[in-house]
């Protein structure tokens, strides 16, 4: 009779743990040279990294985690500083997205781009300065916030530095912090830049590529 029991809880417990697995389709999973997985296919520390973003601020695994699932522990440490950034940042949601898109020109991400690019104008970065930065031209006008860090972004990844004058006037209007949070973000991204364009990561259905590319 205990034995039965025992079994029977067993049983249940399984059942309730496949019941609370996500799906392939929950988690929307994207590949391409490094093919999709499913939460079945997953080791442990795969179904870790996943279950911790999905219980963060993130609904979905689509983007870059598909590539860093092939390293779990390094994943799950990006994707925690990721969501910091991201979500937690002492720059404004405008901010983020504006250095996002010019880290995404930079590499030319086709799908970074168009995510962030819909995001950007959703937390009121414009139009015009949105499709200049796609052309790769400075954009004619810009707000104050904007200009110091376009200014600050574009110099650090063209040059690797910047000068004293863009160093004063980014620390003045973003605060160290903010200077410090920037650079964190354009560092992440970046590696999302790398293990998409690795990836070869498909756009969805539908959307064309976006970004020409520069001379």
């Amino acid at each position: 009779m205990r034995r039965t029991i025992v079994w029977t809880s067993l049983i249940t417990l399984i059942a309730i743990a496949r019941a609370q697995a996500p799906s392939t389709a929950d988690l929307r999973l994207q590949g391409g040279r490094f093919k999709r997985l499913s939460y079945e296919q997953m080791t442990p520390a795969q179904k870790a990294m996943t279950d911790h973003i999905l219980q963060g601020e993130r609904h979905s695994m689509n983007g870059p985690f598909n590539v860093m699932l092939r390293s779990p522990e390094m994943g799950d440490l990006a994707q925690k500083f990721g969501a910091y950034v991201r979500f937690h940042s002492s720059l404004s949601p405008k901010l983020n997205e504006f250095a996002i898109l010019i880290t995404a020109r930079f590499w030319t991400v086709q799908f970074e781009w168009h995510a962030h690019r819909l995001l950007a104008v959703k937390n009121g970065l414009s139009q015009p300065v949105i499709d200049a930065v796609a052309s790769g031209k400075r954009p004619a006008s810009m707000q104050p916030d904007e200009e110091v860090l376009y200014n600050f972004c574009t110099e650090l990844l063209e040059k690797k530095h910047v000068s004293d004058a863009t160093f004063d006037a980014a620390t003045k209007k973003l605060g160290e912090r903010g200077v410090v949070d920037l650079m964190g973000l354009m560092g992440y991204y970046q590696l999302v830049s790398m293990l998409l364009n690795v990836d070869q990561y498909p756009m969805p259905e539908g959307v064309q590529p976006e970004l020409k590319p520069l001379r």
